[in-house]
């Protein structure tokens, strides 16, 4: 638990330092340069650009970014991010991250409250065309994808200047 909590600290003091300066929140980066500048999320990265990826979400199109830090990557079975990086498999792996993206913005607030005026939880279509659907456990939020697997959302409202990422602790893996 102290070692999870260090790693929320570091990886809320990373994004800080690229949201913040003089005191006021800066949103001049995009969702690419935001994540790209911390080292966090070096694989989602690396991931973006072998997917093609880096210009649709550096884009004018506003976008809320569900991304896996470098544990969550960490947590899939060995081997499986060097194989999705390979040419060959660019159409899994464009599968795999645009499964992790909402067109439009929801901030926390705006989650937490469409969960609760729907009973609970939440379904939204992501740009793959899959839903995932966020419910409430206490006071976290908790995505499930469409294999039954689940995602807490550890960090929040990292503003860009096209959208908002959220920092999730597991990859979410679409039906197809």
């Amino acid at each position: 638990m102290k070692k999870l909590v260090v790693v929320l600290v570091c990886v809320s003091m990373s994004f800080l330092s690229f949201t913040e300066k003089e005191g006021t929140i800066r949103q001049d980066k995009n969702i690419v340069e935001i994540a790209a500048g911390n080292e966090n999320f070096s694989t989602l990265v690396a991931a973006v650009k072998a997917a093609g990826l880096v210009d649709v979400l550096s884009g004018k199109n506003q976008f809320t970014v569900f991304a896996p830090t470098n544990a969550a990557f960490d947590k899939l079975p060995d081997g499986t991010v060097a194989t999705l990086l390979k040419p060959e498999n660019k159409d899994a792996l464009t599968d795999i991250l645009m499964y992790h993206v909402v067109a439009g913005e929801y901030k926390a607030g705006d989650v937490v409250k469409a969960i609760k005026d729907n009973g609970g939880k939440f379904s939204v279509n992501t740009v793959k065309g899959e839903k995932i659907t966020l419910k409430m456990n206490g006071n976290n939020v908790v995505i499930k994808d469409a294999k039954g697997g689940t995602s807490v959302i550890i960090m929040t409202d990292v503003d860009a200047s096209n959208g908002v990422i959220h920092a999730i602790e597991s990859v979410l893996m679409p039906k197809s």
